[in-house]
Formats: structure tokens, sequence, C-alpha cells
């Protein structure tokens, strides 16, 4: 396999203080790919001040993707977007036994290095949250992702969507595999945790990146110790998240804090339950911002949004007053 475009040191200065969304796939009201849209889409976030894009993470809805749509919108990224690209990779199937699930992601893995990904964010295996030999397999699975060449984001997720709860000693192993760039964090709302393993990297692992996946959170998220974010939210106001990312490293206090109650209030209309309606969500408020097509802000997989949801979205961003 490739060891893509960037070294280690290389990805680390990219993203360090950057906006790296986590960005959707649009689909008609048939639940087909909408080519068109996703086009639009690719074309509009290329001149947004982005330091990377992920692609086939959970708001790419990466491990549900048939392969020949999951090609096509790594293709279409690779060649609009001359940033790094990093892959979401996993296996999926949450029952499958812990050598094929590893088979499965190591395959994907080597599907997105071939299709141009610079960089992998592997999915928490969640398969291996309650086996008996969890430890050592969570770390044999991340050893061998480790030896496929390009650089790794390692993943921290909340339980209830799918991650696993990694213990410092796991975290002190993974963290010390070669090719690993550093660790996203995505907790949701449990503050303690963020807390918590943050100054354990902070401690023990400084050069590694420390990526907040913190939507609702966020602008706290870079003051407790953040380098960088990748998040869904980023997938939408790209400029309006960006430009907080920036105020905060460039000391700008008053701006960061006007910044962060917006982002926070986009953070609270977009992350609700039920929490796998956000995707939707941010597609809708593409369509409403006239980014996308209204037939393209679809999420097969997604709950049916309310009316009262979409209301609370067209209030927020007649509020922020977006431009695109």
């Amino acid at each position: 396999m490739s060891d893509g475009r960037y070294s280690l040191a290389e990805l680390n200065a990219t993203l360090a203080g950057g906006l790296i969304p986590a960005v959707p796939v649009t689909f008609d009201r048939e639940h087909r790919f909408h080519e068109r849209a996703h086009e639009a889409y690719v074309s509009f976030m290329s001149s947004q001040p982005i330091a990377g894009v992920a692609v086939w993470a959970h708001t790419g809805r990466g491990l549900l993707l048939d392969d020949d749509t999951a090609q096509l919108v790594m293709r279409q990224w690779r060649q609009a977007v001359a940033k790094p690209l990093i892959a979401g990779v996993g296996a999926r199937s949450k029952d499958a036994n812990p050598q094929a699930a590893t088979t499965a992601t190591l395959a994907m893995a080597s599907r997105a290095a071939d299709y141009g990904a610079d960089a992998l964010l592997v999915y928490p295996p969640s398969w291996l949250r309650h086996h008996e030999q969890r430890d050592s397999l969570i770390v044999a699975h991340h050893e061998q992702l480790s030896k496929l060449g390009l650089p790794l984001v390692l993943f921290y997720l909340y339980e209830a969507a799918g991650g696993v709860r990694y213990t410092k000693t796991i975290l002190d192993e993974l963290l010390s595999l070669p090719n690993v760039i550093g660790l996203k964090m995505a907790t949701l709302d449990s503050v303690m945790t963020y807390q918590d393993v943050v100054s354990h990297i902070q401690s023990c692992h400084p050069s590694r990146l420390l990526i907040t996946g913190e939507d609702r959170f966020l602008g706290y998220s870079l003051r407790r110790g953040a380098n960088a974010a990748l998040i869904g939210m980023g997938a939408v106001c790209s400029d309006l998240q960006a430009e907080l990312i920036e105020a905060h490293f460039a000391g700008k206090a008053e701006r960061f804090l006007e910044l962060s109650d917006q982002v926070d209030r986009l953070a609270e209309v977009l992350f609700i339950d039920p929490m796998e309606g956000y995707i939707g969500r941010i597609l809708y408020a593409l369509a409403r911002l006239g980014v996308i097509s209204a037939d393209a802000a679809n999420d097969p997989w997604g709950p049916a949004l309310s009316a009262p949801e979409l209301e609370n979205i067209d209030a927020l961003l007649n509020t922020l007053n977006v431009q695109v």
C-alpha cells in the first residue's frame, strides 16, 4: 500500500489548528445516490476554510454505503480537494468475529488508499466491547492497520453510538503504535471523560494530535486542549466554525466567545434526540442554504425529521444570517 502524500509530521502540521468536516452523502427521495448534488456540495466545500475532509465517517454513512457509491464519493472529493482526505474504516457487521471484522477493516482501508485517502480514521471495534480478550484484541486490531502505512487517527467514541471505552493502558499502547497521528474524542455529553482523556494525553503523549469531535461543546473542547476539530457539524456553516478555531488559537477572546455562542446554538438544533437524525438535519440545513437541492437532502438510514425540528433549523439559520 502507498504511504500517501503526507508524512506524520506533515499531516500533523497541516491539520493542527484546523477544521476537518465529516461530510455527508446526498441521496434522493428514493434513496439513490444524488451524484449531481454531491458534486455541487464537493465544489462548494472545496472553497471553504477547511484543513481537510473526513469521508466515510459516520456522518457520511461510511459503513453503510455500497462499494460503487463509496468509490465515487471518495474519487469526487479526491479530484476536487487538494487537502488531506481522512477515510473512516471499519467492519460493517456488528456480529462479526474478531478475525473477520479485522479482515473487513483492512480491506476497507486498502480500498481507501487505492481511491486516494491520505489517512485513516479507525472506527471503534465495537464487536470487541464484551469480548473476554477485549484489550489485547483492540490493540492487535490497530496494530494490523498501522502496518498498512497510512497515518491513523484513533477514535474514542461514546458507547451509545457504538464506541468502546478505552482504558488508559489501551490508550497508551494505541498511541505508541507507528503511524498513529492522534486521537479523535467524541463523548457527546460526558465532559468528565473528555477532561480525563485529554489530561492523560497532554501528560503522556504530548506529540499526538488531540482532535475534538465534540459538536455540542466545541468551544470548550478547544479551550480544554484540542488541537483540531473533526466534526459532522463542520459539514455546514464551515466558515463560522473555522473562524471560531482560528480565534481560539490567535487569542482573540472576545470574538471566540461570540462565535462559540453561535456555534453552540447551531449544535443545539442539529445534535438532539434522536441523535441519528443529525445527518438528515445537516442535509436539510445545506438545502436550506442553497448548497444542495432540496430533493438531495435525504438520509436513507436516519429517522424522519419532524416539522418543529426543521422550523428550529430555519430559525437558527435566519438568526445566524449565514451567507453562501
